[in-house]
């Protein structure tokens, strides 16, 4: 039954009274074009995939890792060297929800910084590879890929490529990976540069005292950060239930990246983000990543400090850490520097300008060029599915009232 309560009379506040000719009968009936749509919708379900089943029964072996573990599991990367004979080898880590493409834009810069206004700056030989699990480095087959396990695989690159002696930087995810990298390869590891250090209270007594306004105002942030943060909590606790959503919606997978990535990249480079994932369906084995983060740190419990020389570059819009804690963690930070803008997901504006003036690192990676391009009719399978799918979406309903409509610059 239903009634309309606008209709609804009070005699008085104790005692209200309906008019029974308000009561109607109330049937349930959905139209048949919303369950044909319905069927069509679960007979092309895309499932996510999958850990095989010894994986998953009791939790899966996680670590520690059998020998030869090195050898099952694709590690997709560039690799542009430079034309200087002194160049210094480094390896850049990207986060979640970008990619390798995130430093595209910096390749021509470190490789040849003299043909970009810096004579006098030193170049690097460049490694960019895939987190374990993410894109083309991906799905990942078993438990403990970690943020640990995944240096000792970056370490294990870098010695199958030659170098002996590199540096290291990280962003998001990778300025996790990248002390760890520093520490667990201390004879080879120069230096690591990462544009975030994720330390927090641990509950100590007195560790408050002394910290500076600046000190709060970065503990403000980060908790506002943390609070906003779903996708964190979401993949650290259920990665794979998430991922059937994602694995089955390009609209789902574009709001899911988009939520973060928001005004900071332009359109093409968030649909080559979400591209890279949909194609590679490592929505699940990506946000494994967390889910086995907060699984090692549970375990271990707090880690040692760091001993690796660390420099720091923090940006206004990114997570910031309280310099004392950051100092807790890392005992051997000898550069930090403060930046009133900029943050972690706008370091891939240049990926754009990029790829058109240095095919050649998109020839380095093996990828057709369907993979990196945003015009969908040069992508038939996204295109396809897109054409097919898109009309068809069916948005969640927005609140009533004005929306400012966001605009990409």
């Amino acid at each position: 039954m239903a009634c309309d309560l606008r209709r609804l009379n009070t005699i008085d506040r104790k005692a209200p009274v309906i008019d029974n000719s308000d009561i109607t009968p109330f049937g349930v009936a959905i139209p048949k074009g919303d369950l044909d749509d319905l069927a069509a919708r679960l007979a092309r379900t895309r499932w996510t995939e999958e850990l095989p089943e010894k994986e998953v029964v009791a939790g899966g072996s996680g670590a520690p890792t059998p020998p030869g573990w090195e050898y099952g599991q694709r590690i997709h990367f560039v690799h542009v060297r430079s034309a200087q004979p002194d160049a210094v080898p480094l390896i850049l880590t990207h986060g979640w929800p970008n990619s390798f493409v995130e430093y595209l834009g910096l390749v021509g810069p470190l490789t040849d910084p003299a043909a970009h206004g810096r004579a006098d700056a030193p170049a690097f030989h460049v490694v960019i590879p895939s987190l374990p699990g993410f894109t083309f480095s991906g799905p990942t087959r078993e438990h403990g890929w970690n943020a640990g396990r995944t240096a000792a695989a970056w370490a294990e690159l870098i010695r199958r490529l030659g170098y002996d002696r590199y540096g290291a930087h990280g962003n998001d995810a990778g300025a996790i990976v990248s002390p760890l990298l520093g520490e667990l390869d201390r004879s080879h590891v120069i230096g690591v540069h990462v544009t975030q250090i994720f330390s927090f209270p641990r509950g100590d007594a007195g560790e408050f005292d002394g910290l500076t306004a600046e000190e709060f105002g970065a503990l403000r942030f980060g908790q506002a950060f943390v609070e906003h943060a779903i996708h964190d909590r979401a993949q650290q606790a259920q990665p794979q239930t998430l991922a059937h959503a994602l694995a089955d919606s390009p609209a789902g997978q574009l709001a899911w990246t988009g939520q973060l990535f928001g005004t900071a990249l332009s359109p093409e480079d968030i649909l080559t983000n979400v591209s890279l994932y949909w194609f590679t369906n490592t929505a699940a084995s990506a946000g494994r990543f967390y889910y086995e983060n907060r699984r090692a740190d549970k375990a271990a419990g707090p880690a040692e400090p760091t001993s690796v020389p660390i420099g720091v570059a923090s940006f206004a819009s990114d997570f910031r850490a309280a310099r004392t804690f950051a100092e807790r963690d890392h005992h051997n930070i000898v550069s930090w520097n403060s930046y009133d803008r900029g943050g972690a997901l706008g370091r891939a504006r240049r990926t754009r300008s990029a790829r058109r003036r240095h095919p050649a690192v998109l020839r380095s990676t093996h990828l057709t060029p369907p993979y990196l391009s945003v015009d969908t009719r040069r992508c038939p399978h996204l295109h396809e599915r897109i054409q097919r799918d898109l009309p068809r979406t069916r948005h969640s309903p927005r609140p009533a009232g004005r929306h400012r409509r966001r605009r990409y610059r």
